[in-house]
């Protein structure tokens, strides 16, 4: 079980005893049958106004436990804070929170709808992970709202909304889980739950909005930070000809400004002691590197996909991605980026990455959608990658 346990949905600190039960809304042995109606709770945190049967607490550490109004056993288990539903291995498995956050315009929610789609279809296999989802809300919601629309309309995802009108806007939470062999021959299944939140780039433009997420950032075990090369002073005028450029970015924008807002928020939030440095791991992801594909040498690691290998992650190729983005931050005129995260974290990894593997075009609506190349992504699954290396949940090959 996992020594620290939030809940995948509200994030908030969830201990086994405050988990509860919702009544399951079956006929018990007393002819008895408990009535839905709507969980003030949950719709408080999530805005679902879905008529729900009864909660009532038990002993959070079972699989189930019995109503006592209509003695029917169930097994739904909820968070005590905000009553969503829990995943069947809560508590069992390791809970491990991966915050997504970025800049504006960094691509996120067309970063993450490809990386779960890669996890699911393609990676996740080559490397021994079975990848599901663990709700009815990510089971239904991913496909529709996400993977569709961007893999069968080949249209771009709407903005992100605000933290100030996210209520209603809840977590992808899926269950990944790996066949371990022991020594003895035995074969032992490791189970993760990982909780994605898709925060919107405008909640990182000042103290006051990063504010609003600090339950999610601190709660997260391991952070994957994208920024937009392209905001970048030194690397814009690099890109490629025919490039859609982002909207020319406010000063807080700026990836560096960023970086140092959610540093600072993660030293106060966490308490880091006088002296130390982060502990949480970071993947800090450039984004539309295909952009810049036209700068980059012959034989650069940028260009090449990674190895797929299911004996592990590769350290080796990673590193090599890792100090080619070092040098060209110098070009790009970030070179103080790396400064600030090798004083501030005791884990962190640059990437280089494109979700769709060429640039978005725009449609006679002045749309952007997915290129006639279709969505052809490149080292999406690095960072991802990398955090489950760091938690131990896949092996690392050693550079």
């Amino acid at each position: 079980m996992a020594a620290r346990l939030h809940c995948p949905y509200c994030y908030l600190p969830l201990r086994l005893s405050q988990v509860e039960f919702r009544c399951a809304g079956r006929v018990g042995d007393n002819g008895r049958r408990c009535e839905a109606s709507i969980d003030s709770l949950l719709a408080a945190h999530t805005g679902d106004n879905t008529p729900r049967h009864p909660a009532f607490q038990a002993d959070g550490s079972k699989r189930s436990a019995v109503h006592p109004d209509c003695r029917v056993r169930t097994y739904l288990r909820i968070c005590g804070h905000c009553h969503s539903q829990l995943p069947t291995h809560f508590g069992e498995a390791d809970t491990r929170l991966i915050a997504l956050v970025g800049a504006k315009e960094s691509g996120k929610t067309v970063y993450m709808t490809v990386l779960l789609h890669e996890l699911q279809h393609q990676v996740g296999n080559q490397f021994g992970l079975a990848v599901l989802g663990a709700d009815e809300h990510t089971m239904e919601h991913f496909r529709t709202e996400y993977e569709d629309t961007l893999y069968q309309d080949g249209r771009l995802h709407q903005q992100t909304r605000t933290a100030v009108g996210d209520r209603g806007r809840r977590p992808f939470v899926f269950s990944v889980s790996r066949v371990r062999r022991r020594r003895i021959g035995r074969e032992v299944v490791d189970r993760s739950l990982f909780s994605f939140f898709d925060t919107a780039g405008e909640d990182l433009r000042s103290a006051e909005s990063v504010e609003r997420h600090v339950r999610y950032l601190s709660a997260a075990d391991g952070i994957v930070l994208l920024l937009d090369p392209l905001q970048m002073r030194g690397a814009r005028p690099l890109a490629d000809p025919g490039t859609l450029l982002p909207e020319q970015g406010a000063p807080q924008d700026d990836p560096a400004n960023v970086l140092s807002r959610i540093t600072n928020l993660l030293h106060d939030a966490l308490g880091t002691p006088k002296g130390k440095r982060i502990k949480r791991p970071i993947a800090v992801a450039f984004t539309k590197m295909d952009a810049l594909d036209g700068t980059l040498p012959e034989d650069s690691a940028l260009l090449a996909n990674s190895p797929r290998d299911s004996g592990g992650f590769d350290q080796g190729d990673s590193l090599a991605v890792h100090d080619e983005i070092g040098a060209l931050l110098d070009k790009w005129q970030g070179g103080g980026m790396q400064t600030v995260l090798e004083q501030n974290y005791d884990h962190y990894r640059f990437f280089g990455l494109s979700a769709l593997g060429a640039g978005p075009v725009k449609d006679e609506h002045d749309a952007q959608r997915v290129s006639g190349y279709g969505v052809q992504p490149r080292r999406v699954q690095d960072p991802f990658l990398w955090l489950l290396s760091t938690f131990g949940t896949i092996p690392t090959k050693k550079a």
